[in-house]
């Protein structure tokens, strides 16, 4: 049913995503899909590394890792992104497409106000791209 999932991640905030990583093994098992954990960074340091080069690095080893935990035919795939607060959701739809996704696990939050205004991440790759999306909440 599903062949390839897309799971993106934020690695600042990595030990949130337990029930979201959990949930995207399990279906890839099921599915003897392959996992592609996409990243999204600047150009510029950051909190998490100094440059795109270090980035897709921890990308690179944290996909490695979760294979190895798992037992999953896992890929990274880095994004860089003039303004990642701003870019992120066309460069995650863009992924989508790149990537061949056809199922998109990924975590969310609760509903607030702003969400009838701006929809979430999630909302805009459920109305932008062919894959099926399944939002987890952490």
């Amino acid at each position: 049913m599903f062949n390839e999932i897309m799971v993106p991640v934020d690695l600042r905030h990595v030990a949130n995503l337990t029930k979201t990583l959990t949930i995207a093994a399990d279906l890839a098992h099921k599915y003897g899909a392959r996992i592609t954990y996409v990243g999204v960074t600047g150009s510029e340091p950051s909190a998490i590394a100094h440059s795109p080069e270090e980035y897709s690095q921890k990308l690179a080893q944290f996909a490695a890792s979760e294979a190895a935990a798992h037992g999953l035919n896992t890929r990274d795939h880095m994004i860089v992104a003039h303004d990642p607060a701003v870019d992120l959701n066309h460069k995650l739809a863009d992924a989508v497409q790149e990537l061949h996704a056809d199922l998109v696990v990924m975590a969310t939050h609760l509903p607030n106000v702003a969400d009838y205004v701006w929809a979430s991440h999630g909302g805009h790759l459920a109305t932008h791209s062919k894959a099926s999306v399944f939002l987890v909440r952490d």
